[in-house]
């Protein structure tokens, strides 16, 4: 697992101190990780695989692609939205599934505006 990690890490171009941040971890716990020292927490797995987008089949086994396709990360999220606890979620993707295209269009327009006003204030 632990060449898998390095893998990961290198494709995306990242020091082990920004994918560890990346992960809520310090970057020599990945050094950790990627010299065998330790092995990841099933919570570190997944977050690995959520992410980078990566299929936790390989990461654990090696087994198969690296990396998940869109598409199907997208249906797992839709799977585990829709058989989590998360009724936050839950109730917002069907509130805005059940809108008019107006007020759909009206929600992006909010979220853009959040999304720039949130950037100018880290500058």
């Amino acid at each position: 697992m632990k060449n898998r990690i390095k893998k990961i890490r290198l494709d995306k171009n990242l020091t082990q101190s920004e994918f560890g941040k990346a992960l809520g971890v310090k970057g020599n716990t990945i050094t950790n990780y990627e010299n065998g020292l330790r092995k990841p927490s099933d919570a570190i797995l997944l977050s690995i695989c959520r992410e980078f987008n990566v299929n936790e089949e390989w990461l654990r086994t090696g087994n198969g692609e690296p990396y998940t396709p869109e598409e199907d990360r997208f249906s797992s999220y839709l799977s585990s939205i829709a058989n989590g606890n998360d009724y936050l979620i839950r109730d917002f993707i069907e509130v805005y599934m059940e809108l008019e295209n107006q007020y759909r269009d009206a929600l992006k327009v909010i979220a853009e505006k959040m999304y720039e006003k949130r950037k100018s204030r880290k500058i």
